[in-house]
């Protein structure tokens, strides 16, 4: 089977995001780039049980082979991976602080520096329109021009990378910030790191961490 030990990765991130409790069910959906174009999570197979042939493998015209059909969400994964060389992951989940902003169509605002992972000083939330659609695509995407992870209104969270494990632990990261925000606002009005700061952050980020050749012992 073509790219096995990938499609087994994805398998493993899927169950990883639901036993961490930042998605559920057969909610959300994973991609990764290929030669061919990209590998997607099947539609509404759960994720204990799908196999390593039960991933779809789509091209960038939107044709995909396999037994299975490609999620239903496939139009905003084909359209990131067209748009965006840099990108070689895209994760996309149901997170429970993420959605509850995202249902009070609130952005997350630089509550914390780690938002600067996500390439800016907030995380933004587009505009709600029904799932699978074209037009939600074309909202995402321009949500993503600048940012690597975005909200999505009354549905969930979108978060891309350079590869699945930085895609991975970018979602884990924006579902903390999500996390904080929600209980600060509990408490009174959270203050927000001004823009200069957040900029600071993001050329630190730049060398933070080990060099290239031991850059698998973290993520960040």
């Amino acid at each position: 089977m073509k790219h096995e030990a990938i499609r087994r990765e994805m398998i493993a991130t899927c169950i990883y995001m639901n036993d961490r409790g930042v998605n559920q069910g057969t909610s959300g959906n994973i991609s990764v780039r290929v030669d061919e174009g990209f590998l997607i999570t099947p539609s509404g197979v759960a994720y204990n049980e799908m196999e390593p042939a039960d991933i779809v493998t789509m091209k960038l015209d939107a044709s995909h082979k396999g037994a299975r059909k490609p999620s239903t969400e496939w139009r905003f994964h084909r359209d990131i991976m067209a748009k965006k060389p840099e990108v070689g992951a895209v994760i996309h989940l149901h997170s429970m602080f993420c959605t509850s902003l995202s249902i009070l169509r609130r952005e997350i605002p630089a509550i914390h520096y780690m938002i600067a992972a996500a390439g800016g000083p907030t995380i933004p939330c587009v505009p709600y329109v029904t799932w699978g659609t074209q037009e939600l695509a074309d909202y995402i995407l321009d949500a993503l021009e600048d940012r690597t992870a975005c909200l999505l209104a009354n549905h969930g969270m979108v978060c891309i990378g350079p590869n699945l494990k930085k895609a991975a632990w970018l979602a884990v990261e924006v579902e903390a910030l999500a996390a904080q925000y929600w209980r600060a606002l509990q408490v009174g009005v959270p203050y927000v790191l001004p823009d200069d700061e957040i900029a600071r952050v993001i050329e630190k980020f730049k060398s933070y961490g080990q060099p290239a050749s031991k850059a698998n012992a973290s993520c960040c």
